[in-house]
Parts: C-alpha cells; structure tokens; sequence
C-alpha cells in the first residue's frame, strides 16, 4: 500500500521533471535559432570577418577557393550557425542553471553561480585569444613556410573546419581553471597533490 502511495507520488514528480526539462531544452534550441536568424543577412561578412587572418597572409594575388559547388552557400551558413551557438552560450547556461538550481543547497549555488559566469568569460577568452594571437601566427607560419614554387589556395570548407577546432579547442582550454576548481571542490583531487 505504502509502495503504491509512493509510486503515484514519484511518477508526477518524474514526469514534471521531463517536462521541464523539455521545456529548457526547447528555450535553449530557440535562443540558438533567434540568433541565427539575427545573424543569417550577415553570414558572408561574419565569413570575412573570420577569414582575414588568412587573407592577410596570403601571398599578393592569392584567393581562397571552393571546392564544392554549395561551399559558397553553406560554408557562411554553417560559420553563422555556430556562431550563434557560442553567442547563445550564457543563455544556455541560464537554462541549465534553473533546471539543476532547485536541487542544490543554498552554499552549493554561491559557489557554482560565480563558477558558471566564469566560464562563460573564459571560453570567449579563449575564442578571442585564438582569433587575436594565435591565428595570425599559426596561419602566417603555414602559409609562409611552403616552396615558392607552391601557390597557396585554401578551400573555404575547409579553413572554416580548420577555424572552429581552433575556437572550440581554445574555448575548452581556458576553461581549465574551472574545471579545476571543480575536482577540489568534488573531493576528487586537492591544493596539494595538484602543487606536487
């Protein structure tokens, strides 16, 4: 009897739970879309924008190239897509955040909530450290070290896959700080050992 009382108890609960978990899902997927939307007029120039390190080191009368017959459309398409993806990035947080909020005591949201806003900061570090630093001299070295005899026509499907590794991988490692506070916070690891 009591088990009945209690699964009849558990099952609303459960069923909320995907609910709102559905709900912060679609939320997330439509700030996404919203900025794509915002965005998508821009594609081409957003494509520029994120070619210029290449371009500028290019040898005079150098052009990039398309490959595919559809790489002139989707590649700036596909560049905008994730674009909004990152811009969207605190907003998706923001949904995770109060789908995971209820559930934790009020010390463990003072110490995740300054957590969350500095990761969000530090991954669009890392992007802007990539397109600012790394980017012109990654892309210099390699477009500077072939034979002469060599002429350089990158394919823009191609650059674009190139520069969103870059982005995703320096967004990901300037998060390195969080997720080490994390560990010594989970009891997974401490000050000490990480100092040995």
């Amino acid at each position: 009897m009591t088990n009945t009382h209690s699964n009849a108890e558990t099952t609303p609960t459960f069923i909320s739970h995907l609910v709102e978990l559905r709900n912060r899902l679609m939320r997330a997927l439509a700030s996404i879309l919203l900025i794509f939307l915002a965005l998508v007029y821009f594609a081409n120039d957003i494509y520029e924008f994120v070619a210029t390190p290449l371009i500028s080191n290019l040898p005079e009368n150098a052009s990039m190239i398309a490959t595919d017959v559809t790489a002139p459309f989707f590649a700036p398409f596909k560049l905008t897509l994730f674009a909004a993806l990152f811009l969207a990035f605190p907003f998706i947080l923001h949904q995770v955040w109060g789908f995971i909020a209820p559930g934790l005591y009020q010390n463990e949201k003072k110490v995740l909530m300054p957590i969350l806003a500095a990761s969000v900061i530090l991954f669009y570090s890392g992007i802007a450290f990539c397109y600012y630093l790394v980017m012109p001299i990654v892309l210099g070295f390699f477009t500077g070290i072939g034979p002469d005899v060599m002429t350089i026509t990158p394919d823009i499907s191609s650059y674009l896959s190139f520069v969103l590794k870059l982005f995703f991988a320096f967004g990901i490692a300037f998060e390195i700080p969080v997720a080490i506070m994390l560990l010594c916070w989970s009891g997974a690891t401490t000050k000490e050992s990480l100092k040995e």
